[in-house]
């Protein structure tokens, strides 16, 4: 994964092997893929019949270990800003099985 070098010192959007959604500023990573993230938030987006909002919790400084990335993204900043994650819904994303 050389080429997350490229997203160094910018937003990105991280999707964990236990279906987690992590947004934070890239600030390292290695050939294994581990990432430092710096100001990072978790977006836990909730099912269309909760009735509880979907929530964006601050985790700052975290790192991710590599056997625990599945995607990585840039994030468009411009339209992220524009979107309120407390109303967004969805469906939950099924985790890792391991056969």
């Amino acid at each position: 994964m050389s080429n997350l070098h490229n997203y160094v010192n910018k937003k990105v959007l991280i999707i964990t092997a236990d279906s987690r959604t992590l947004v934070g500023n890239l600030l390292s990573c290695d050939q294994q893929t581990n990432l430092v993230l710096g100001q990072t938030v978790e977006r836990v987006i909730r099912t269309p019949d909760d009735e509880e909002g979907s929530t964006e919790m601050p985790l700052g400084l975290y790192i991710v270990r590599g056997d625990n990335v599945c995607l990585v993204g840039l994030v468009d900043e411009a339209l992220d800003s524009t979107i309120n994650w407390e109303q967004v819904k969805g469906s939950a994303i099924g985790g890792v099985k391991h056969i």
